[in-house]
């Protein structure tokens, strides 16, 4: 029987579907029992910065989109968290019910105190980081290729330090969440050497991050028997959108109607068959 685990670990080109046998085998579940266990305010971040083309990347912003619009219709309210490189990507699909938070690119204390001050704040119930590249062993962050993206990347972990109750979402191995699997992703070739060690409550891996979001939508909207996920057709209008906005796909380092070398209609695929399940399921 296919569950939303196996959809968004369908057509797995990176090998993350290796790492499975260390998660629960319903880890979209479990995610998604967490959020729903502490309503309020939730914070999104996300966004990933592409050396090769000095922009951010396709993926993760437009998962982030659906986590958001999808608590937002629960009654939660919603902040995202991102970057410079990002906020431009994120600001035009947002309410103005919604706040964007342009966390600084600075350094480790500096960010650490940013941090607490937005926790302080906010107080959000729940955090969430979706395709947010997270601090290694040496205290930096490396893309797929290892290159080193630290003077690009905001310190966003901080929050997830101090945070009890987080939830991360990833792809390659050095995304925030990433930590409560670090001992295995090396063994992964096809994933990074360096992993992430920031570590989430719960961690949704997938093929490619946004279909973890849609993993996590799915979950929510199975629990409260009411289908919250977006529809295919308007998703990839909002991709191809963001990328009209700067957004690169991550994998080629281009500006092209992608999201990790998949063309819109194969990325779109995840969303019709999580559609299909819960469909299936009597959750409309």
């Amino acid at each position: 029987m296919t569950t939303i685990e196996d959809i968004v670990l369908g057509n797995d080109l990176r090998g993350v579907s290796h790492l499975r046998q260390h998660l629960p085998p319903d880890f979209c579940r479990q995610a998604a029992e967490l959020v729903l266990a502490n309503p309020g305010a939730v914070f999104i971040a996300t966004g990933f910065y592409i050396r090769a083309a000095d922009a951010p990347e396709s993926d993760g912003p437009p998962g982030a989109i659906a986590i958001g619009r999808a608590l937002a219709s629960l009654g939660w309210r919603v902040v995202h968290v991102t970057d410079r490189y990002t906020v431009p990507i994120i600001k035009p699909f947002v309410t103005s019910d919604t706040e964007v938070i342009d966390f600084p690119i600075t350094d480790d204390e500096s960010s650490r105190r940013f941090a607490s001050r937005l926790l302080t704040e906010h107080d959000p119930s729940v955090l969430i980081a979706i395709e947010r590249c997270g601090l290694n062993e040496n205290g930096m962050y490396l893309n797929m290729r290892g290159l080193d993206i630290t003077p690009q990347t905001a310190r966003t972990d901080h929050l997830f330090l101090q945070h009890s109750r987080t939830v991360g979402i990833g792809d390659g191995g050095n995304e925030i969440g990433m930590g409560n699997v670090a001992e295995f992703v090396p063994q992964v070739g096809t994933l990074v050497d360096y992993p992430a060690l920031t570590k989430t409550t719960r961690l949704v891996i997938a093929s490619t991050s946004n279909w973890g979001g849609y993993g996590l939508v799915a979950a929510i909207s199975r629990e409260v028997e009411r289908n919250l996920l977006p529809d295919p057709d308007e998703e990839t209008e909002l991709i191809t959108r963001m990328v009209d906005l700067g957004a690169v796909d991550g994998v080629v380092g281009k500006s092209q109607y992608a999201v990790d070398a998949m063309d819109l209609d194969t990325h779109g695929q995840a969303l019709v068959s999580l559609r299909a399940l819960l469909d299936s399921e009597g959750v409309r």
